[in-house]
């Protein structure tokens, strides 16, 4: 430590140095009686070492006090020695800044973590009824069909899985390009053929030689979400796909609506309304995470409902896209 301190002074001393020559100089160019130059140069040496003494005890303390800090840096920055100066304030400013920076990270670190949790908490008892469901047609009578239904089912819950955590991660595949609405759509309508079927449900699809610019994986997604909500909660009549105003996709059900008061929050994450506690499989991720991916890349989701049933608009419309 005192070495560290010579070194952190060394331009005073040389200072020191030099008045002390200069002093010397001065009372010997003058012929000077020996006792009175002793006596002031005494004086002088006095100050100095009470200078020296007093400046290295707050050296001292000053690095007492850093390194403590630094056992609690993790935790705050409160015990940081105070500036007596405008360099050390500068420092003590940015310290403080990096601090901030390092604490917002944790947080938002924690959070992710926290929220993966209680995601993959709730996709855990989602995915247990299809695979229970399979399990009982494979011990009873042979459905394929409803087989089918329940792996589809299963593949459904993976998928969204496997977005929700790309859609958390720093980095994003997206891959922007005209599409064919008319193909994405009817490619994501196959997948829940049998569906439309045995709940004899009408589907009327009008897009043939509309084209879109987006990212055909994840606009799949969303559609493929919206169109598995509508059937969900759609018992008799249809689902109708067609587009409004050029852009506007638009998938409509005749299904048991969304109240009034839960239609502002359906897109926020676990939402699930009256209809989705009703039904124990929601678990009010799905449309969170096409609200979230639409946002991504620059598209806008909206849902309007009555009591005829439920329309969710997709506008496609890409002014941005969003890296988060």
């Amino acid at each position: 430590m005192v070495l560290n301190y010579i070194k952190s002074r060394v331009f005073i001393i040389v200072l020191h140095a030099i008045c002390t020559g200069v002093f010397s100089a001065v009372f010997s160019g003058f012929s000077l009686p020996q006792s009175a130059v002793l006596y002031a140069a005494l004086i002088c040496l006095f100050f100095i070492v009470v200078f020296y003494v007093t400046d290295f005890i707050m050296y001292f303390r000053k690095v007492k006090a850093l390194r403590q800090c630094k056992k609690e840096i993790s935790l705050t920055t409160e015990n940081l020695p105070q500036p007596e100066n405008g360099i050390e304030k500068e420092y003590t400013e940015i310290i403080e800044d990096l601090f901030g920076e390092k604490t917002k990270v944790i947080k938002e670190s924690i959070k992710k973590i926290s929220d993966l949790s209680d995601y993959y908490t709730v996709w855990a008892h989602q995915i247990k009824t299809p695979i229970a469901a399979a399990r009982l047609i494979l011990q009873g009578e042979y459905d394929k069909d409803e087989l089918s239904e329940q792996i589809r089912r299963i593949e459904e819950y993976t998928q969204m899985a496997m977005c929700y955590v790309r859609l958390t991660s720093d980095s994003t595949d997206f891959v922007i390009r005209e599409i064919s609405a008319d193909e994405l759509i009817r490619g994501e309508i196959r997948k829940f053929s049998t569906q439309f079927i045995r709940k004899k449900l009408t589907l009327n699809v009008d897009a043939e030689g509309k084209t879109v610019v987006s990212d055909e994986k994840w606009l799949g997604f969303v559609i493929g979400q919206v169109i598995s909500n509508a059937l969900k909660y759609t018992n008799s009549g249809g689902i109708e796909i067609y587009f409004e105003e050029q852009d506007t996709l638009c998938v409509k059900d005749t299904g048991i609506g969304i109240s009034p008061e839960d239609l502002p929050r359906i897109f926020e994450k676990g939402y699930t309304g009256l209809n989705g506690r009703i039904d124990e499989k929601a678990s009010g991720i799905g449309l969170y995470l096409c609200d979230k991916i639409c946002k991504k890349l620059g598209h806008k989701i909206t849902a309007e409902s009555n009591e005829n049933g439920t329309v969710i608009k997709i506008a496609l419309q890409r002014e941005k896209i969003g890296f988060e």
